[in-house]
């Protein structure tokens, strides 16, 4: 195969439709757009969301809650899936990505305390949860807040 005889898979081209080209083409003289009305004119057409006057949905459902601009959003990891850190080793965020264990930091990263600890660490974190600082001093290691 040469650089020139390259052709796109068959059926995944299409031919843009020339409206308003002439009474053979189908789509001749109001181009697809049927007569007159708001969906004629030059310009026409309403606005998305609009219902023809009838109070529009966003309109008719209650306003519940609040959403604070200044939330903050952790990535997750749990306890038990430090275990495959070396003994002694000092776990910090970027140890976590290198190791595959956290894809997206977002706003820093959440130590929890579902599972066990079996090994001795050193772990550099933006938060921990209570049970994850007892559990990480059970095996010996130590929860440092960065």
């Amino acid at each position: 195969m040469k650089l020139h005889e390259l052709k796109p898979a068959e059926g995944s081209r299409h031919t843009r439709k020339r409206v308003g080209r002439g009474i053979g083409s189908g789509t001749g003289k109001t181009a697809g757009k049927g007569h007159k009305g708001q969906k004629a004119r030059s310009g026409g057409g309403v606005r998305p969301g609009f219902e023809g006057g009838q109070n529009p949905l966003a309109r008719r459902l209650p306003k519940r809650g609040f959403t604070n601009p200044n939330r903050k959003e952790y990535a997750y990891i749990n306890v038990e899936s430090l275990n495959r850190f070396a003994e002694g080793t000092q776990v910090d965020i970027a140890t976590l990505v290198e190791a595959g264990l956290v894809k997206n930091i977002k706003d820093g990263v959440k130590i929890l305390g579902n599972g066990d600890l079996t090994v001795k660490l050193t772990v550099k974190a933006n938060k921990f949860s209570q049970t994850a600082v007892e559990k990480i001093e059970a095996a010996g290691g130590k929860a440092e807040v960065i």
